[in-house]
């Protein structure tokens, strides 16, 4: 074989390599810190559910759980009635409940496909003996909405995003 062939294709090859690795990055996850800003309320601990919604609106998945106390869980009744349906073990995606005035970090791994095609996160929040939120904050899963700031309409006064 002639040295302009394999030259061309060693070029073909690296090409090909080159963008089977973008595929590959564009169909996994992305991490996005979130802090979620809590009002400031008198009572117990806020549990707080963040879910990732379908664009028909319904339940596709738990992404993280601020509250570790199983026996609180229904107080969050939609998502509640959504876990027994489909039980999930979110044992790895579970935190402390989050009080009045205070904030919680943690790190989420959303799919990347599903950014920017229809799908909200949506932060239900309950706290003992007060309102459940069952849309306490929803955002628009969107390129432009994982960086904004989000005002809550119960406990939680703000939510922020940045990338990990």
């Amino acid at each position: 074989m002639s040295d302009f062939i394999k030259t061309a294709v060693v070029s073909v090859v690296l090409t090909l390599a080159a963008h089977s690795g973008t595929f590959a990055q564009s169909t996994g996850t992305s991490k996005y810190k979130c802090m979620v800003q809590m009002t400031n309320y008198a009572g117990e601990g806020a549990y707080i559910v963040v879910s990732l919604i379908n664009s028909k609106n319904g339940y596709d998945k738990t992404l993280y759980v601020m509250g570790p106390d199983k026996k609180w869980y229904n107080s969050l009744k939609e998502w509640y009635k959504f876990q027994s349906k489909k039980p999930a073990n979110i044992s790895a995606v579970t935190g402390a409940s989050v009080t009045g005035g205070d904030r919680s970090v943690n790190v989420f791994e959303i799919e990347t496909a599903k950014i920017n095609a229809g799908y909200k996160l949506r932060f239900e929040s309950a706290v003992e003996d007060q309102k459940y939120h069952v849309k306490d904050v929803e955002i628009p899963l969107t390129t432009e909405a994982l960086s904004a700031k989000t005002d809550g309409t119960g406990f939680i006064r703000y939510v922020r995003f940045s990338p990990n």
